[in-house]
């Protein structure tokens, strides 16, 4: 196989996004938090469902890696079904390695659920619970670890060891929903592993236990001194932040080409560009810009990756 540029690790999921047409927001005004909402017990017409087999955090960055350019493969736990049928052909389709994603016959491949509305998304979500084990691997450059499901604290632990025995492998950290909830504490050893992190400013303020998230700086040290070499938080419209060396880079967000479709992966799209590009050996800004493009590209589309670009494309846009 050769050396591996770009190991992703994380859950592979299939996503059914069904595209709603008769439904509620709802938002007050003293809170960031809103709801979507449809008549209890009635039948809800949709537009239409679309399945997009192979993806989640790490199975988007990898993808997003093996389109511009990089030798890539993903560690990764499945069922031997239909939907793991799916995932495997979608993800060769992608010129990835899939020799490490083990599959489990009795228990299925993830299926979430995506309800989209007004370009926005919520997501029903359900981790299947996997006999998880670190697969043996030939020389890799850089992993890219991201969301794994509950009960994967021994296999965190496994990924730790081996990242500790291999200094010379570059860790880009992007946690997930479980990696944010068992703490800082817990994952010590792989935040101290980290060489960049990826977070947006919402999941910056969960991992450190703070609710003021005016602060990017201030936010940005504080997990720094968690042990990741460098820190970059998105903030939306107001764009990306970066902590390395000590000084503070902003990259604005890119102008949509059009009015975003539906905002799946836009997070993935950014951070595994942005990494991609930096281990090429590009500035960190510059890398930056190039994940900011990506990110505006893979929302005109649904699902978190038939927009992304090849390195040939995104540097014509960035032209």
């Amino acid at each position: 196989m050769g050396t591996i540029d770009f190991l992703a690790i994380g859950d592979t999921v299939v996503d059914e996004f069904i595209e709603l047409e008769d439904a509620r927001v709802n938002c007050q005004i003293d809170s960031d938090a809103c709801t979507i909402s449809m008549r209890w017990g009635d039948k809800i017409p949709f537009k239409k469902a679309t399945l997009v087999a192979g993806v989640g955090n790490a199975a988007n960055a990898a993808v997003s890696a093996s389109r511009l350019g990089l030798n890539t493969a993903l560690v990764t736990n499945i069922g031997k079904d239909r939907d793991g049928d799916e995932i495997i052909a979608q993800l060769k389709g992608e010129k990835l390695k899939t020799s490490f994603i083990e599959r489990h016959r009795g228990i299925p491949s993830n299926h979430h659920f995506v309800l989209s509305f007004q370009s926005e998304r919520t997501i029903l979500v359900k981790h299947e619970s996997y006999p998880y084990k670190f697969p043996k691997l030939p020389k890799v450059k850089a992993v890219y670890l991201s969301s794994l499901g509950n009960g994967t604290e021994n296999y965190h632990d496994e990924i730790a060891s081996w990242l500790e025995k291999n200094p010379e492998i570059f860790l880009a950290f992007q946690p997930g929903t479980f990696q944010m909830k068992i703490g800082k504490e817990r994952l010590e050893r792989i935040y101290k592993r980290t060489n960049i992190i990826f977070v947006n400013k919402e999941e910056a303020g969960r991992i450190l236990g703070e609710s003021d998230l005016g602060d990017i700086k201030s936010l940005a040290d504080k997990l720094h001194a968690l042990g990741p070499k460098i820190v970059v938080i998105t903030d939306g419209r107001n764009g990306a932040f970066a902590l390395e060396n000590g000084a503070l880079t902003t990259v604005p967000m890119f102008p949509d080409p059009a009015p975003p479709v539906e905002r799946t992966g836009a997070g993935d799209a950014f951070s595994s560009t942005t990494t991609a590009y930096f281990l090429s050996g590009l500035s960190l800004e510059e890398s930056m810009k190039r994940g900011s493009i990506n990110s505006a590209y893979v929302v005109q589309e649904i699902g978190a990756q038939k927009g992304l670009l090849t390195r040939d494309a995104l540097e014509s846009k960035l032209n």
